[in-house]
Formats: structure tokens, sequence, C-alpha cells
């Protein structure tokens, strides 16, 4: 079987593989969901592609030092969409062929991949509008593709960081210093000239013809760096290599005074401190949260009372909707052992509201800079940490019903996501979008004092009658146990 056949036959399996899962209708609710985002973003292109072009004034070249924004942009919205090829390759690592031949076609198809090519709703746009503007067809043609060259290169060079990010969330940083690389001159010198030269050479060599071949070169020597590096991290966690023994295990006694509940609080910290897919959630919402924070409290970039309200929303729910939106996932892998006395999903619940309403005090010290500086307001804070911990997660734990797909504790690499249905769906966009409604309304009818008054009141109120809901929780989770019990345990990796 050549390499050829090869790659049809895996394409063949994924496709099939995806009918069979038992989460097909979640798939089909998440295509429909990324079909339509897909729609929005490829719009919001064309529109950047136009304006873009016209500035261009006629220079073909201006795509390419775009291309400097651009290129980060794209990583960034990677680690939403896009997967390591890793995680399909799991099932074919035993299999008598070649070891590296499954890494390599997944790989080769990764290179055209629809997100790679939705740039080509700005790209195809500011072609027409600079061909209109008098450029030749041969240089709008050489640059469009080396564009869409980059956005290729760009999606090898993610693959290689997200790897690496996901043994340890400290890559982050080098892989969105990769992008200050043009900068850098001006960065250390801290000089406007040395900035403007930078800019100017750029300029200058935009459009060389020596820019392709070296493109591809890196192109291809990226490849078979990331053909080295997602089949050694896949078989370390396959062949399930002895981690390194605790040389002290946290007893965390302070919460035995708390009973059932107490003991559910300590396997939520562990969880957090010890599990490879929960540590790094926590890691990057609050390294997220330290970065928001920070531009906010000492820059202009989000001065209007529209992006203030929005970022410090954004800093209290980033970690309780990230971890939260997949409730019971984790507890998956022992359903079967929390079933086995009455009420101990009660419990669990209610250690989970807990720990998260006492983790929203993080991000609220953490902003207090912004106060210092006057682009906050204490009113403002609690108001928000109110709402988080009363209104959203009321809305997110009804999750708790519905979800019914185990997450794997330890695999990064090969775990595969959980896809949605109807209802999760709706859940989500409720939380998503209920809260900046309600601060848009009262912003335009009563001012900001008032609604964040209102907010108070609000979360105070879900927070206070916590015991009812979380109990009306777990009876419609009882209802629809052996679903669930079923969906875990088919899930269960």
């Amino acid at each position: 079987m050549n390499k050829l056949q090869l790659y049809k036959l895996l394409r063949k399996n994924i496709n099939l593989s995806y009918r069979r899962s038992p989460a097909f209708e979640q798939n089909r609710w998440a295509k429909v969901l990324i079909g339509f985002g897909g729609l929005m973003f490829i719009l919001y292109l064309i529109l950047y592609g136009v304006l873009i072009g016209m500035a261009a004034d006629g220079e073909e070249g201006t795509l390419i030092m775009a291309m400097i924004i651009i290129l980060p942009i794209d990583f960034l919205l990677r680690f939403i969409f896009q997967t390591t090829p890793s995680m399909m390759v799991k099932p074919y690592i035993l299999l008598p062929i070649s070891r590296y031949s499954a890494i390599e076609c997944f790989l080769f198809s990764s290179h055209f991949s629809g997100f790679n090519f939705l740039w080509l709703g700005l790209f195809l746009p500011f072609a027409i509008i600079v061909l209109f503007g008098g450029a030749s067809w041969g240089a709008t043609l050489f640059v469009v593709l080396l564009a869409q060259l980059l956005i290729i290169l760009n999606s090898q060079i993610y693959l290689f960081f997200r790897t690496l990010i996901n043994r340890n969330v400290l890559w982050l940083i080098p892989g969105l210093l990769i992008y200050c690389i043009p900068f850098m001159p001006a960065l250390i010198t801290m000089s406007r000239k040395t900035l403007e030269h930078t800019l100017d050479n750029m300029e200058k060599y935009c459009t060389a013809w020596w820019l392709l071949p070296l493109v591809l070169l890196a192109l291809c020597a990226l490849f078979m760096v990331n053909r080295y590096f997602q089949f050694k991290y896949v078989y370390e966690e396959i062949s399930k290599q002895k981690e390194k023994q605790l040389k002290r295990v946290s007893q965390f006694a302070f919460f035995n005074r708390f009973g059932i509940i107490g003991e559910y609080l300590k396997i939520e910290l562990k969880s957090n401190l010890r599990n490879k897919t929960m540590k790094q959630r926590c890691i990057m919402s609050l390294v997220l949260v330290i970065v928001f924070s920070g531009l906010i409290a000492y820059t202009h970039i989000y001065d209007n009372p529209m992006m203030t309200n929005f970022w410090c929303l954004y800093c209290f729910s980033i970690y309780g909707i990230t971890v939260l939106i997949k409730i019971m996932g984790q507890e998956g892998n022992y359903i079967s052992l929390l079933m086995t006395q009455r009420e101990n999903i009660l419990s669990l619940l209610k250690a989970k509201y807990w720990f998260y309403c006492v983790v929203l005090v993080i991000p609220f010290l953490i902003m207090l800079p912004a106060v210092f500086t006057g682009k906050f307001t204490l009113l403002m804070l609690f108001a928000y940490m109110f709402l988080v911990a009363g209104f959203i997660h009321f809305i997110i734990f009804q999750l708790a019903v519905y979800n019914k797909q185990t997450i794997p504790l330890q695999l990064k690499v090969t775990g595969k996501g959980n896809f949605e249905n109807g209802v999760q769906i709706v859940i989500e966009l409720a939380a998503l979008f209920g809260p900046g409604l309600i601060v848009g309304i009262g912003y335009l009818t009563v001012g900001l004092t008032i609604t964040y008054i209102f907010m108070c009141v609000l979360g105070l109120g879900f927070i206070v009658t916590y015991p009812w809901w979380i109990r009306n929780i777990y009876n419609r989770m009882m209802k629809r146990r052996h679903e669930n019990i079923e969906g875990f345990l088919s899930t269960k990796v």
C-alpha cells in the first residue's frame, strides 16, 4: 500500500469513526454551529480584505506587510479550531505499517484543512482591489500565493508549539515571541528610527522572489520536525511511561471540617493541581487574566466603557466557564463509584460550586491595580464577581444534567475533543451572552452604577438560593442517570 492509498484509507476511517461515535448527534450540532461561525468569519475577512486593499493604493506588497498582524491572530485562533494530528493517530500506531506513515498522512492533510483556506476570504478581495488599482497580474498572484503559504507554514508552527505547550504551558511564551522577531531591534534599542528602518526594509523585500523558496524550505523543515515530535509524544502516552513519584502528598486537612463536601473539595483542588488536563486549563486561564488585567491597568488600549466591562466579565468568568462547560466530564472516569451511595452527586455539585466561587477571589485580587489606576471601580468588580458566582454559575451548572462524555485526566495529546448537543449549545450561549445583555440594557436605560447594583442583587440572590437550584439539578440528573452513565462509560479512554 503506497502513501496515497493509505491517505485515502485513513480519511475514510476518520469519517466512519465520526458516524459510529456515540456522540454523532452532538457532532452534527457542532458542525452547524461551526459552519455558522465560519461564515461570519469569512464575512469579516472579506471586509478587512477590502479595507486593506483600498489602503494599499495599488501596492501588492501591503498584503505581506499585513501578515505581521495576521499571523499571530491566526496562531491564537488555532487554539480554538485546530487540534494536533496526533489525536487521530492513536488507533494506527500498532498496525503493521511504517510507524511514521500515519503521522505523515495526517500532517500532510493538515496543510489542506479548511481553516487554512478561510484566509482566502481576505486575500482574494485584496487582490481584486489592487488589480483595479494598477498592480500587475503576476505580482498580485505571487503575493497571494506567498501569503497562503505563510498561513500553511503558520499551521506547522502552531502544531510544533501546541505539542510542546501540551507538555508545559510555558512554551506559549516563545510561541508568541516568535512573532515579535521583526520588531526585536526596535524593542531592544527602544528607538522609533530603528522601527521605521525595519519597516522600510520589510516593505522593500516583501515581494522578493527568493521569499517563496525560503518559505517552502521552512515548511519542509517544520514538517520533518513535527513528524518526529508528534510520534514521540503520542508513543509516550500510549506506552503509559512511568511518571515521577510524588515526594509529598498534601492532606488539605483544613477541608475535614466540611465533612463529605470537604472530601470532594479536596478532590477538586487536587485535580486542578495534579491532573494534566485540569492543570493546563487553570494555568492558561490565570495567564490570560494577568495579561488582560495588565493591559487594562497600564495601557490605553481598552479605555471605552464597553471594552472595560467586557474584559472585566471575561477575567472573572474565563476559568469557571472553560472548566464547568464540561462539568461532570472528569468525574466520568469514576462515575460508577459515585453512584454507589445516595446523594454523592449532590455533595459533589455543592463542593464544585463552593470551589469555583472561592476561585473568583483570584481574578478580583489580580484586577485591583485597574481599580487603583481608575479603569475599574470596586462596585464594578463586586458586581461582576457576584454575577459570575450566582447567575453564570447557575446557568453553567445546568450542563451537569446533559453532559455525558468523559474527559481524560492525563492525556493531552491523544485526548479527543467533546462536542455538544443542541440543549448544551443553548445553555452555553445563554451563559456567554446573558451578562452582556444585562449590562447593555442597563447602560442604555439606567446607567452603569444602578446596573452594577442590580447585578450585585441578582448574583447574591442566586448565591443565597444555591441549595435549592443545586438540588433541582441533582434530581434531574438522577432521572437521566442511566443514559448519562452509559455515555460516560462508552466515551471513557
